[in-house]
Formats: C-alpha cells, sequence, structure tokens
C-alpha cells in the first residue's frame, strides 16, 4: 500500500486558513463579552462591595437619660460620609432627630476603636428599638446594614 498518495501534500493547505479563522472568532467573542461587562457596568460593581467591620453597641441609662454608644470593633476603614445610624426607622447619625449626639462622632474614616455616643431623654425609649449602622453605596444604588442591635428593655 502506497502511503504517500494517501496523504498528498495538497491535504494540508487548508488546514492554516480554518485554524485561523477560528481563532480570530474566538478573539472576537472574548473581546465582545469583556466590553459588554464594562458597558453593562458590571466592572463598577466589583469594586463596590460592603465594607466588612463590626460595630459593638453600649447600651447605658441613667435617671434622665437613655444613651448608646456604638463603636466600630475591627474590620475595613469606613469612609464616614458612606455611614449613618438610624433608631428604630429614623436616621439619629449624622444628623439627628431626636437624639442628641455627645461629642465629635466618629472620625473620617471610621477606623478601628472610633465611636459615636447617641442621647435621648428616658421618656422617649420604651426599648425594643433596632440600631443600625447602615452603609450607603458612594456611587448609589445600594445600602447594607453593617450592624444592628435593639434597645434593652
Amino acid at each position: 500500500m502506497n502511503f504517500k498518495k494517501l496523504v498528498s501534500e495538497d491535504s494540508e493547505r487548508g488546514v492554516s486558513p480554518v485554524i485561523g479563522v477560528i481563532l480570530m472568532v474566538a478573539i472576537t467573542v472574548i473581546l465582545a463579552a469583556v466590553i459588554g461587562a464594562f458597558v453593562l457596568g458590571l466592572g463598577d460593581q466589583v469594586s463596590n462591595n460592603a465594607p466588612q467591620a463590626s460595630f459593638g453597641f453600649d447600651f447605658e441609662e441613667d435617671a434622665t437619660n437613655r444613651n448608646v454608644t456604638i463603636t466600630h470593633d475591627g474590620g475595613d476603614d469606613i469612609d464616614q460620609s458612606a455611614i449613618k445610624v438610624t433608631i428604630d426607622g429614623q436616621e439619629e447619625y449624622p444628623t439627628t432627630n431626636t437624639f442628641t449626639q455627645v461629642g465629635s462622632g466618629f472620625s473620617d474614616p471610621i477606623t478601628t476603636g472610633d465611636s459615636v455616643e447617641l442621647s435621648i431623654g428616658e421618656s422617649n425609649i420604651d426599648g425594643g428599638e433596632t440600631v443600625r449602622v447602615i452603609w450607603e453605596n458612594p456611587s448609589g444604588g445600594s445600602s447594607n446594614t453593617l450592624a444592628e442591635r435593639d434597645w434593652p428593655t
């Protein structure tokens, strides 16, 4: 049997153009996927994840006031302008409504050990209200509760 007749040199001429076309199509598909992901904003969401941080709550009560001190116990540093504290759904930090801020509040950025103290007259809080530390995405569109605790009854 003559193998030279079965496999001739002319039969290998079409292989190179076919491989070239397949590679060009693959590169085009990959580029289209990458460009599409950034155009649709999927690339921006990766860098705007909520920070990982823990907060401690210290509730104190005396004859005239009830106080809560919220302390950054550890984790990521957080931009102060992205944080708000709500008590029973009402924003109380950085702007206060029914509470009074004691001291200067969180530093910027908020780092481990920073704290804010909020105070209210005893008659205005019965206990059971939820205190939340909320991070709002600086780019807009999302917010995450970083910590929450119920006011002791």
